[in-house]
């Protein structure tokens, strides 16, 4: 097969074979291959002419200590159902990658249920992904608007708004100028805005309704935005005025933030939680990964550690952080703290909150103190990843 096998960018009549392989593979069409022509990068593999692999990225931006970094983020991947089984889907995350990468990606991120493959690969998760579903009368009945007003429709102060929240986690996309026209178009959303009369926005709601085949609707919010606690509570209060057409809110996969808001506000929890899999990480670029991201602006400090490379390898490196700014180089002294690539990732992204939950994820340290400045480096901000792609 490797005598045959070719990997091309996708021109329009590879883009069209894909797009039906991908209906095939997946057992249902895939209308991202379609929505998503314009602004996305496809690569593919042909063998004996038929596309039998192949894979949409995305050159965005996500933010990582409140600056944004250049990232690969990989969707609809798919191999022929009787290509399984030959590496094909190994070969494939490197060709899709590459062109990402020469054009600046110095992090990868992507979501498969396949998290071990992508494991084998250097991705990994900094956090767990929930679905949440709570009943439409306990929010009606545990959360008050107080002054807040919802308007109907989204505006440039709204989206400035979703702007600088997503820069107060680790993670979101930096929304290109495009991306709300594809979400909306794609899921037919509908969204709010909350402000106290006189005030700017303060809070961003997007969901989508359908008929309920018995009664009603079935509500899914996607995006939820929120600029303090009462702007939050204002807009749950919202969502329970909807308990007269829908008897339950679905807060899509990852669309709820993970702050106690809803757990400290409901008079009786019972909320239904459902995992999914994750969005992973994959550090790209080490040096030019650690340059990009933001740290904090007190934190001065070098440490040294040892970081696993793509052989299997072992390098020493010195990471230097100063007044909000960090440089990683390599040095011959010996490790503190190690990371294998994976660990490396969800230490960038602030998935560890403590030396203990390093510890327990495998982070090997000889100083105690080395790690907690390592964890407190990158835990300013929680990782939280309400995009999909």
């Amino acid at each position: 097969m490797n005598q045959q096998l070719t990997f091309a960018p996708a021109d329009d009549s590879l883009w069209e074979q894909y797009d039906q392989l991908a209906t095939r593979a997946y057992g249902h069409p895939i209308g991202d291959i379609s929505h998503l022509r314009e602004h996305a990068d496809l690569q593919v593999a042909v063998l004996g002419g038929r596309v039998v692999a192949g894979g949409l990225g995305l050159l965005v931006d996500q933010y990582f200590g409140g600056a944004p970094v250049p990232s690969a983020c990989l969707g609809d991947g798919c191999v022929a159902p009787e290509e399984r089984g030959d590496h094909l889907a190994t070969d494939m995350a490197t060709e899709r990658l590459r062109p990402l990468i020469d054009r600046g990606a110095v992090v990868s991120a992507i979501v498969t249920s396949s998290t071990g493959y992508a494991r084998h690969l250097g991705w990994e998760a900094p956090t767990d992904v929930f679905a949440w579903a709570v009943a439409t009368d306990d929010l009606k009945h545990s959360f008050t608007s107080e002054d807040f007003q919802a308007e109907y429709g989204l505006t440039d102060e709204a989206e400035a708004l979703q702007r600088d929240l997503a820069r107060q986690w680790n993670g979101p996309i930096h929304r290109p100028t495009w991306w709300t026209r594809w979400k909306q178009d794609k899921s037919n959303l509908t969204t709010y805005r909350f402000a106290r009369p006189g005030h700017p926005t303060a809070g961003l709601l997007s969901l989508t309704t359908k008929r309920h085949e018995r009664h009603g609707m079935s509500l899914t919010v996607h995006d939820f935005w929120a600029a303090s606690q009462p702007a939050a509570a204002a807009m749950l209060a919202f969502l329970g005025r909807h308990n007269t057409r829908a008897r339950t809110i679905t807060f899509r996969r990852g669309a709820l933030p993970p702050y106690p808001t809803l757990l400290h506000g409901l008079r009786h929890h019972r909320t239904t939680a459902e995992a999914w899999h994750p969005w992973m990480l994959r550090i790209l670029d080490i040096p030019e990964a650690i340059r990009l991201r933001g740290w904090p602006g007190d934190l001065s400090t070098a440490v040294p550690i040892e970081i696993e490379n793509e052989t299997g390898g072992w390098g020493r490196w010195m990471l230097q952080i100063t007044a909000g700014a960090a440089e990683i180089m390599h040095t011959h002294i010996e490790g503190q703290v190690t990371f294998t690539r994976r660990q490396l990732a969800v230490w960038y992204a602030g998935g560890y909150r403590s030396t203990t939950s390093a510890r327990m994820a495998g982070v090997h340290a000889v100083s105690e103190k080395a790690l907690g400045t390592l964890i407190r480096s990158t835990a300013q901000f929680e990782p939280w990843l309400p995009d999909h792609f």
